[in-house]
C-alpha cells in the first residue's frame, strides 16, 4: 500500500513538472510578434544596428522600421497608422501626438539630442567655411521646414543670422535629411544643413562648420510607445532596450548625444 501510494505521489509530481516546464517554455518563445516602429530618417543606422542586439535577445519579435520626416510620420499615426512605437527627431510632432492622446506622457522620454552641421561636396570648389558664405551658393539644399525637423531647425539658424531671405530662391528643398545629404554628395547643390550625424556616415562629403546651440531650438529626439499598439508588451520591451547601456554607447557610436 505505501509503495502504490509512493508511486502515485512520483507520478503526480513527474506530472506537475511537466506542465511547469510547458508552461515555461511557452512563456519563453511566446508568439511570434512584427512590431512597427516609425523613427526620423537621421535614426536609420543607429537603429538598425540596435534592431539586430534586439532580435538577437528577443527572437520571437520582428522589428520593422518606417523611417522618415518626423512631420509626415506624426500625421501618419494621426490618422491611424498601425504604429507600436514613435522616435521623432523634433518635440512639436511628438508632443502633437500627447495632446492628441495617442501617446502617454508616462509613456515617453527625451532620449538622445544631435547637431546641425553645414556640409558640402568633399571636390567643392567654392569658398564656403561657414553659414554665412551660403550666400556664395548657386544652390544649397535643406529639409522642407513644415515637415522635416533638420529643415525647420536650418530655417532658424539662416533667420538667426539674417541670411534667409538672401538665399530662399535658391533653395532646394529635401523630404528628409538624408536626400538633403543626396543632393550633396551628387553635388546637386553646393552645400547642405544636415544632422552631424548624417554628415558622419558620409565619405563625399565634408563638414564645413558646426551650428551654434543658440542660434535654433535644442535638438531633442523624443521617444514613446503608441497607445493603441496591438503589442504594447512587446513595444514596451523594445522601449526599454532603447535606453539600455548597449543602445545608449550605439547612438553615441553614431555621433549622438544621451540625454538620459
Amino acid at each position: 500500500m505505501k509503495n502504490l501510494l509512493y508511486l502515485t505521489m512520483l507520478l503526480f509530481l513527474l506530472a506537475v513538472a511537466g506542465c511547469s516546464a510547458d508552461e515555461q517554455k511557452q512563456e519563453v518563445s511566446g508568439e511570434n510578434v512584427e512590431l512597427t516602429i516609425s523613427a526620423a530618417a537621421s535614426l536609420q543606422d543607429a537603429l538598425n544596428e540596435i534592431k539586430v542586439n534586439f532580435e538577437k535577445e528577443q527572437s520571437n519579435v520582428k522589428v520593422n522600421y518606417n523611417f522618415g520626416a518626423s512631420g509626415a510620420l506624426g500625421q501618419q499615426i494621426s490618422q491611424g497608422a498601425p504604429v507600436d512605437l514613435f522616435f521623432s527627431a523634433a518635440e512639436d510632432k511628438f508632443d502633437k501626438l500627447v495632446q492628441e492622446g495617442l501617446i502617454e506622457e508616462s509613456k515617453r522620454i527625451d532620449l538622445i539630442g544631435n547637431e546641425l552641421v553645414l556640409v558640402v561636396p568633399n571636390d567643392s570648389k567654392k569658398e564656403i567655411k561657414a553659414f554665412e558664405d551660403l550666400t556664395k551658393t548657386d544652390r544649397l539644399s535643406i529639409g522642407t521646414p513644415e515637415a522635416v525637423p533638420a529643415g525647420q531647425y536650418a530655417k532658424e539658424i539662416l533667420e538667426t543670422l539674417n541670411v534667409w531671405q538672401a538665399i530662399e530662391g535658391k533653395i532646394v528643398f529635401g523630404k528628409d535629411v538624408r536626400q538633403v545629404l543626396t543632393y550633396v554628395e551628387t553635388n546637386n547643390v553646393d552645400a547642405g544643413i544636415v544632422y552631424k550625424t548624417d554628415a558622419l556616415i558620409s565619405e563625399k562629403v565634408e563638414i564645413a562648420a558646426t551650428a551654434a546651440e543658440d542660434s535654433h531650438a535644442p535638438i531633442i529626439y523624443p521617444l514613446g510607445v503608441i497607445k493603441n499598439s496591438t503589442h504594447p508588451k512587446e513595444a514596451q520591451l523594445f522601449y526599454d532596450f532603447l535606453q539600455n547601456d548597449r543602445s545608449m554607447k550605439t547612438f553615441e557610436k553614431f555621433g549622438f548625444k544621451g540625454l538620459k
